[in-house]
This record gives structure tokens, C-alpha cells and sequence, in this order.
């Protein structure tokens, strides 16, 4: 028998059905058990990969490249002064379009080295930069982006700004992707550095090196470059106005492109130790300021009437081109502000125009567009007395000479001459009640005698006073029927007396239509505008002849009279010819100065307009005035504007004009003792020293008189008249007057003074009162703890010095603090009014 017995038969484990979750793995143990299996990693691996096709492939599919957003081609119109500075901007985004061949290559190397260095090779995305952002991202780090350049430009030129998400983020992707394929590399960085926020209300680098540096990009620097590149992530918080922490970050970014422009070789380690950190202008909310805002919006009237909308200035990126001349603008800017004690309702206004070509050269409307939105130089006020030339035009015209005479005997009444319509005659008053026995016309002129003018309405007719302003410029009713309904001249005897409204710019052109010998011309602001190099329009330039040239001839003598020896004499002080008129308005709710010299008529107004009634007001005195007239304020401030407006101007005469002869006595009758015929005597003006010899001589050659000008060595100003031979006496007609003339030879230096009020002013104010006061500003810079950068620390020769005219004076301007001091302060806020639309 066999010793063999059968082995023991074990439990037998059924094994485990596999499912999709296979864990813990059988036949393992520990970790093990948990570990997946290669089979496993792979399918994942493959069913990941094939999940992420798949949504990048729908996404490629459904996501077409759309067409530009509709601002990113919008641009900033600028508006320039007649010397080519610029007055301000229209915009709706503040964007000038450059070429990206117009740049000079360091300010799209720093960008490429700031934002994303290898640019010029990827596929438009960057999917290294995309998984070291998720990573750092899904860990907990501090949030991180992964756009190219190239996903910047689709955000800002495709897209639009959205909230971040993944799926806004692979929307991006796909998009730069495909516009990689379709776009050079040029194209996309051009389309880039013309729509990136830079900050300081600016798109694209153009505008925010104007913003920044106040120059073009063109003339950007290594340094420049940098700065504007390194604050690209966080351009509002990183600009250096906003604080000493946003002053070191920037300088910080500053510092690191510099460096990465280095490393990326577009500048060499000479040219990285020779940048010094830029120096910022100033930043001010809007363009321009809250003055030249009466400008901007005056150009834009002006071409609206063209057919230029307000939307295509703030979209189009015109360059607008204006007859603005600076200096008259600054002199415009001093004059016209009105002392402090003047009530809050005054306002006043000027207008300076060429009267050859109708270009405005300098417009005041307001010391503030903020506060005073209305343009003064454009709101309606009754015209006064500056209409009583309309009347003696139309007088000369039908062959009146200024000869003539009429009763001014005070409250005279007049037949036609009434209060109501259908009332009875009531007497005319003369201003402050003068009374005469009669004057002629020369006279009655130059004291702007309402009696003498309301007889002279009354012969010619009242129908030709109104004509005869239509014909100088003062538009008609119907020239424009939703503002002019109230503002005809009318038909009434009165009007002579300037009872219709009118402008300050209208004024302007009716005078300087009389300035101009009878030729009337546009008077505009815009000279032209252009779109890039294609002129888009061209300022009118045409003039017509409305009256013949002796009756101007003889309107501009009698109203040279007003200054020589009437209500306009303050204007005597501006040295030259000057014809003019005054106007005051019943009960003084406006007062005027019209005057001209042969190269430019500015008309100066005053009126009180109570904003909160929407009533007109009597203008309260202010000053030392008893009573507001055309000749106080008005013509006063109108000589101090012309002084500074013509300084260098060639002194020009005023037309020639020969008073009429008086009418020849009647031939004697025969007689057995004929008597001989006494001849004409005259008397010689008195009062006529001190004035300009070219005034004299036409005065005395008014009479029938010969002047003979004696030159006399003397302190006073070349031209001045020292004496007048046989002053106040009789003299026969056509006699021969000696005038001393001061031939200059011992006048002292002219002098200014340094005006007061210059420290801690900005830098531009400041050189402003300087030229209009004559002199000449140096800058010097230096550093400061207290006064703000750009600001003035000192002034020398000091405020309020004496000094001849055209010296130098030196400002000293803030850099700031020391490098390592604190920021003295922050931008202070502006109200902005410069940008429109």
C-alpha cells in the first residue's frame, strides 16, 4: 500500500468583477493598494487631452475674429493757436493715431521687453507663460496673468475690456491665435501702441507722451520709453502724481525694463548707465483750460455752420488751425478780469479782429467756463451809442456833410420821437442833461449828443439807420431765425440810439467793416482744418465792398474825435490814430468801447445779466466809478488791451479826410466905396499838447489850417507834441501853425514792473504775466521740499521791481524734492472745460 495521500484542498477567493473604480487595487498592499495603474495614467493622459481638443477645437470653430470695436480708431482733434501751440482738445477718447514706422524703435523695444519677450517668435499665445500662471494660480499664489502682446491687442482692439474668467481668457487665446495668422507681427504691435491705456486719460503712446513728456512720440527717449512701458500693467495707480508709493513703484518698473532692454539686447550697458529718470509735466484734467474753453467752443460753432459735427471733432483727429494770436490772447486774459468789488452778474467781453480778413485774434467770454458757461463775447446786449455811426454813415451817404448842424438843446422833443407806439412825442434827453445851442455833426459825435443824432435819424430816416448796420455785419432777424427774433435793429427813430441787442463779435465786424474803408469780411476763429494732410476745410477769405471809401473816410474822422476830444479820450494813452465810439444803454445795462486802429478793431462790453431773475440789470459801479459807462471800465481797459495787443505794430494814420470847405460868401454888389471882404478866421484847438503829432496835424488840417511840425529835443516820447503855435487863438484860414514835436532824444528808458503774485504760481502762468508785462522770462530749475514741481520758488529781479522794458527775469522752477525727499504734494484736482463732446 502506497504511502501517497492526497494535499489538502484550499478555499478557492472568487475574483473580483473589475468596475470603474478598481480601489484599493487587489493582490497589493499599503500605498501600493492606492497607486493607479499605468493603464490608468494613460487613458487619463488620452481622454484629458482629447476633452482639451476638443473644447479648443469647438472654440476655433465658433470663434470668429470680430470686427474692431467702434472707439478704437476715435481720435483727439487738437486745436492750435495761430503760432502752432496747442489752445485744446476735442475727444470723446483722448487718441492720436501714429504709423508705427513714425516711432522710434526704442519705444516698441521696451514694450516687448516689458510685456512679453518673445514676442516677435511665439504663435500669439504664450502656453509656458499659460501653465507657470495656472499653476501659481491653483496653488494659492498671488494671481497671475499670461496675455502676449498679442492677446492685449485683441482685448483692446477686438473685444473689449471684460472681467477675467477662463473661459473670457481662452476666448482671447483663440483669438490671438487666429489673428496671428492673419496679421504680421507689425501690424498687431501697430494696432497695439495706438490703443493701450497709458493712463492720464490717454490711449496709445502718442497721447500719453503728450500727457507725460509734452511731446510727440516721435522725440521720446531711451528713459521715456521705459517709463511709459513699465507703468502699462497699472498706468493709474503707478503714475507718479498719485503719491510717493506710486512714485517708487514706477521708477521701480522704470529701473526693471531698463535692465530686461539690456538683457534682450536693444540697448547697450553704456546706454542703460546714461538714462536718468524723465521729468513729468504737470497733469490737468480735460485740454486746454477753464478760459480757452470759450475758444474750443466758439471753433466748434463755427464748424458746425460748416457741416463739421460736434461728433466728428471728438472722433476724427482734425488738426485745427485758428487765427488765435497768443500774445493778444494772454494781454485779452489780463485786462479783462474785472476787479474784485465788481458784482457777481457783470460780465465782460472782447473781441479783437483783422479787419482786412475778418480772423478773430483774440476773444474773451469769461474768466471761467465752469462757473460761467455762457461766452460773454456771444450773449446779446443792448447795443447803446456804438449805433449812432450807423446813423451819421447813412447820413453821409445821401450827401449830409459833417458840417452840418442841428439844435442840441436838451429835452428837445422830436415829432415821431415816442415811448409807446401809440403815444404822444416826448422830449429826447442828452447824457447827464448837456444842453447846446446847436453843434454840427463833428462834434455832436464826439459827445455822442442824443438830441443832434435823433434829428439826424429823423431826416434820414430811420429805415436807413438799420440798413446801413445790416450792411456793416449786425445780421438781420431772418439771417437767424431761432436766435435773432427779438434782435432786429428796427424801424423806430430810437434805434439810433442802439436799443436792438447785439453781440460783442458782431460789434466787432460792423466796426471793423468802417476799419477797413467800407470792406466787410467773416469774422472767423478757424482758419483750417486738416485730416492728417488732406485740408478738410479752409476759413472764409473773401471780403465785399458795402460802402464807398470817402464816406468811411469821413465816419472814421468824426469818430476819431471821440478819443481826440470826446467820451473817448482815455484811448489818447495807446499812442497811435485811433477812431472809436462809446456806448452806454439806458439806465447803464450796458456799456461799450468800439475802437480800431487801421490793423485791428477790438470792441470791449460790459453788461449785468441776473441769471437767477433771467432779467437784465443796471451795472453796479465797482471801483472808484460812480456810474458804469462805455467811457470808464470799457474804454479804459479796451486802451490797456490795445497798448500790449500792438506793441511792435507799424503806427499807421487813420484814412485822409478833408472837412468840406465852408460854402463862398456871395459876391458883393458894386458900390461907389466897395469894402474889402474880411477873411475867415478860426480858432486853434487848445488842450493839444501831449498827444500824437499824426492826431494834431489832422485836427488843425480839419480846420483848413497848415501844420508845420518843428522837432524840439525833449524827455517825452518820440511824436509827442510839445506845443501848438497861437493855442486857443484866431487865425485866418489856411494860416501856417507851428507844432513843437519831441523828437525823443532825451526820453528816459521805458519801465515795467515785475508783476506781483509770481511765486508758487505754475511755470506757464507765470511766463505768461511776464510777456504781458513786457519782459522776458529765463528759467532756471533747482530742487524743493515745499513748492510743488513746476512751480515757481523765486523771482528775480523781485515782484514789484521797476525794470526797463523787454529785461530778463529769471523764475526759478521746482524739480521737486531731492532725490530721496518726499512728493511736496499731489497734482491739484481741475475742473477740466477744455474737452467737448
Amino acid at each position: 500500500m502506497s504511502n501517497w495521500s492526497p494535499s489538502p484542498i484550499w478555499p478557492q477567493t472568487p475574483r473580483r468583477r473589475r468596475g470603474i473604480w478598481n480601489y484599493p487595487r487587489p493582490y497589493r498592499t499599503g500605498i501600493r493598494a492606492w497607486v493607479p495603474s499605468w493603464r490608468f495614467v494613460v487613458g487619463a493622459l488620452l481622454t484629458g487631452a482629447s476633452l482639451a481638443a476638443g473644447v479648443i477645437m469647438a472654440a476655433w470653430v465658433s470663434v470668429p475674429v470680430p470686427n474692431e470695436l467702434g472707439t478704437v480708431r476715435d481720435e483727439a482733434t487738437t486745436v492750435y493757436y495761430a503760432d502752432g501751440k496747442p489752445i485744446g482738445k476735442f475727444a470723446a477718447q483722448d487718441r492720436t493715431i501714429v504709423p508705427l514706422g513714425d516711432l522710434p524703435p526704442q519705444v516698441t523695444e521696451a514694450i516687448i521687453a516689458s510685456e512679453d519677450q518673445s514676442f516677435r517668435t511665439h504663435m500669439g499665445i504664450n502656453p509656458l507663460g499659460i501653465l507657470r500662471a495656472t499653476i501659481n494660480n491653483v496653488t494659492g499664489g498671488d494671481r497671475q496673468g499670461a496675455s502676449t502682446l498679442t492677446q492685449q491687442y485683441v482685448e483692446n482692439y477686438y473685444v473689449g475690456v471684460e472681467y477675467a474668467t477662463y473661459s473670457t481668457k481662452l476666448k482671447e487665446a483663440v483669438l490671438a491665435l487666429k489673428v496671428t495668422q492673419e496679421q504680421t507681427k507689425d501690424q498687431v504691435l501697430e494696432g497695439y501702441v495706438n490703443t493701450i491705456y497709458l493712463g492720464r486719460g490717454a490711449y496709445g503712446v502718442e497721447a500719453a507722451s503728450q500727457a507725460y513728456f509734452g511731446k510727440p512720440a516721435k522725440e521720446m527717449t531711451i528713459s521715456e520709453s521705459a517709463f511709459l512701458a513699465g507703468i502699462i500693467p497699472n498706468p493709474t495707480y503707478w503714475d507718479p502724481r498719485q503719491g510717493e508709493a506710486a512714485e517708487a513703484q514706477a521708477q521701480s518698473r522704470w529701473e526693471r525694463t531698463l535692465n530686461l532692454m539690456v538683457e534682450q539686447g536693444y540697448i547697450t550697458e553704456e546706454d542703460r548707465a546714461a538714462a536718468k529718470y524723465p521729468k513729468l509735466i504737470e497733469y490737468k484734467q480735460g485740454s486746454g483750460d477753464n478760459r480757452t474753453a470759450y475758444l474750443l467752443e466758439q471753433v466748434a460753432n463755427e464748424l458746425d455752420k460748416a457741416g463739421i459735427s460736434a461728433e466728428d471733432l471728438t472722433k476724427n483727429g482734425y488738426e485745427i488751425h485758428t487765427s488765435i494770436d497768443r500774445k493778444m490772447q494772454a494781454a485779452a486774459y489780463e485786462t479783462m478780469k474785472l476787479p474784485d468789488d465788481a458784482d457777481p452778474f457783470t460780465r465782460a467781453s472782447l473781441t479783437s479782429i483783422d479787419p482786412q480778413t475778418g480772423e478773430i485774434k483774440a476773444m474773451y467770454g469769461g474768466p471761467d467756463y465752469s462757473k460761467y458757461p455762457t461766452n460773454a463775447a456771444t450773449f446779446e446786449a443792448q447795443g447803446a451809442s456804438t449805433f449812432k455811426p450807423f446813423t451819421l454813415i447813412g447820413a453821409l451817404k445821401e450827401g449830409i456833410q459833417l458840417d452840418k448842424t442841428y439844435s442840441a438843446v436838451d429835452g428837445t422833443v422830436i415829432e415821431g420821437w415816442k415811448q409807446e407806439d401809440d403815444g404822444p412825442d416826448v422830449p429826447l434827453y442828452n447824457f447827464n442833461n448837456d444842453s447846446w445851442n446847436s453843434l454840427d455833426l463833428t462834434t455832436a459825435t464826439a459827445n455822442s449828443v442824443n438830441v443832434v443824432y435823433g434829428q439826424l435819424n429823423k431826416d434820414i430816416g430811420p429805415e436807413t439807420t438799420a440798413q446801413v448796420g445790416y450792411d456793416l455785419g449786425i445780421p438781420q432777424a431772418d439771417d437767424d431765425p431761432d436766435t435773432r427774433d427779438c434782435c432786429t435793429i428796427g424801424s423806430n427813430l430810437a434805434n439810433v440810439l442802439g436799443t436792438a441787442y447785439v453781440t460783442n463779435v458782431d460789434l466787432a465786424r460792423a466796426y471793423s467793416t468802417i476799419a477797413a474803408e467800407g470792406y466787410r469780411t467773416e469774422p472767423h476763429m478757424v482758419t483750417e482744418v486738416r485730416d492728417g494732410k488732406q485740408l478738410r476745410y479752409e476759413g472764409p477769405s473773401t471780403s465785399e465792398q458795402m460802402f464807398d471809401q470817402e464816406v468811411m473816410a469821413a465816419a472814421t474822422y468824426a469818430m476819431s474825435k471821440v478819443v481826440e476830444e470826446g467820451s473817448g479820450i482815455p484811448a489818447q494813452e495807446l499812442g497811435r490814430p485811433v477812431a472809436g465810439k462809446t456806448g452806454s444803454s439806458n439806465d447803464n445795462m450796458s456799456a461799450w468801447f468800439a475802437g480800431f486802429v487801421p490793423q485791428l478793431t477790438t470792441v470791449v462790453g460790459l453788461y449785468e445779466y441776473n441769471t437767477d431773475k433771467n432779467t437784465y440789470e443796471q451795472i453796479k459801479p465797482f471801483s472808484d466809478y460812480e456810474q458804469i459807462t462805455g467811457g470808464t471800465w470799457p474804454v479804459e481797459a479796451w486802451t490797456a488791451y490795445m497798448i500790449k495787443a500792438t506793441e511792435g505794430m507799424e503806427v499807421e494814420d487813420l484814412p485822409t479826410y478833408t472837412p468840406p470847405a465852408p460854402e463862398p460868401s456871395p459876391t458883393p454888389t458894386p458900390s461907389e466905396s466897395p469894402s474889402e471882404e474880411p477873411e475867415e478866421m478860426v480858432m486853434v484847438p487848445t488842450n493839444m499838447a501831449g498827444q500824437q503829432y499824426a492826431a494834431v496835424a489832422s485836427a488843425l488840417a480839419g480846420l483848413q489850417l497848415v501844420p508845420e511840425q518843428v522837432d524840439v529835443d525833449s524827455d517825452e516820447p518820440a511824436g509827442v507834441v510839445l506845443s501848438v503855435e497861437h493855442e486857443g487863438e484866431e487865425v485866418e484860414v489856411n494860416s501856417t501853425i507851428k507844432v513843437e514835436v519831441s523828437n525823443g532824444s532825451g526820453a528816459e528808458e521805458e519801465t515795467t514792473m515785475v508783476p506781483w503774485g509770481l511765486t508758487n504760481q505754475e511755470q506757464g502762468y507765470a511766463e505768461d504775466q511776464l510777456e504781458a508785462a513786457e519782459l522776458t522770462p529765463v528759467i532756471q530749475e533747482a530742487p524743493s521740499d515745499s513748492v510743488p514741481e513746476g512751480s515757481v520758488i523765486s523771482v528775480d529781479p523781485g515782484e514789484g521791481s521797476e525794470v526797463p522794458v523787454g529785461s530778463e527775469v529769471t523764475l526759478v522752477i521746482s524739480t521737486g524734492p531731492e532725490e530721496g525727499g518726499g512728493n511736496p504734494s499731489d497734482d491739484p484736482s481741475d475742473d477740466g472745460g477744455g474737452i467737448f463732446g
